[in-house]
């Protein structure tokens, strides 16, 4: 298993033909103070499973900052379906809508995916304080 695309965005939605359309990645916050909150935010993660996977897996994703200090807890559980062997492996594309994240503090967050007893380092975004009168609005 593997994590074969991880994002974090303003929006994500399926498409009808087994896409997923992402709009506004985005790596770096600003904010003239901490705690910090951003209003939304959308975690996209497409995990690929080997061959022999099949059946229910549950997830977790947790956003840790730098520190190791652990901020939220994304939860959720995928279905998994065995494909032919001439086919693409079986691919779960996630797509978790927050509202009101919470960052205490500046740095480094990322999330740590874990599934099937392995952790994936997801995508990151570097939280950063500037003065108020930067800070967009």
């Amino acid at each position: 298993m593997r994590l074969r695309f991880a994002a974090v965005c303003d929006d994500a939605r399926p498409t009808p033909d087994g896409k997923v359309d992402v709009q506004g990645v985005f790596h770096d916050l600003s904010a003239p103070g901490f705690p910090a909150q951003q209003d939304q935010l959308v975690l996209v993660l497409v995990l690929e499973w080997d061959r022999a996977d099949h059946g229910r897996y549950l997830f977790k994703a947790d956003l840790e900052h730098e520190s190791g200090d652990i901020s939220l807890t994304v939860e959720g559980e995928t279905e998994v379906h065995q494909t032919d062997p001439e086919q693409p492996p079986a691919r779960s594309p996630l797509i978790m809508p927050m509202q009101g994240v919470i960052f205490p503090k500046a740095g480094q967050y990322t999330f740590r995916v874990r599934v099937k007893g392995q952790t994936l380092d997801g995508p990151g975004i570097y939280l950063l304080e500037v003065p108020e009168e930067s800070a967009p609005a």
